[in-house]
């Protein structure tokens, strides 16, 4: 039980901080705040925020593979797989905010000015898609956790 309730709050926290960062990422990523500190800021925080998520993984996969309930338990439950999708479906939408910002930092270093406002709406775009789609998926994870499913 100890080593279930360590992978639990792991994963817990794992999710909190991902949270956390990509609530900043949507708070920083507007263009009437964007300045040349901003730019830099979203490149460490869209960093922390991929670490973040690949935590959320690895902590998720240790506790399908070393919880109480067992993998067997977890992977035959289709609701396991319906959020890993929308897991693996906000990493593929995080691709592109990150390289934006990567690029905007790049160009910020070069003496770039500061990116266009329609490119700012753009990647904040994606970025609220994340939001949203992040959201969901605790209501996939309690119908797991009770059964559902199966």
């Amino acid at each position: 039980m100890t080593l279930e309730a360590i992978l639990a709050y792991l994963h817990l926290l794992a999710i909190l901080t991902m949270v956390v960062f990509l609530s900043s990422e949507a708070a920083l990523c507007r263009i009437e705040w964007l300045n040349a500190k901003a730019v830099e800021r979203l490149a460490r925080v869209d960093l922390v925020y991929g670490i973040a998520a690949m935590a959320v993984l690895a902590t998720g996969l240790l506790r399908t593979f070393l919880g109480v309930k067992g993998s067997a338990w977890y992977w035959t439950n289709p609701l396991l797989h319906v959020k890993l999708t929308l897991f693996v479906i906000v990493g593929l939408v995080s691709i592109v905010p990150t390289l934006t910002f990567r690029r905007w930092l790049r160009a910020q270093r070069q003496g770039g000015g500061l990116p266009a406002a329609d490119e700012v709406r753009r990647t904040r775009r994606l970025v609220m898609v994340q939001a949203h789609i992040v959201a969901i998926i605790p209501l996939f994870a309690v119908f797991l956790a009770r059964g559902f499913g199966k």
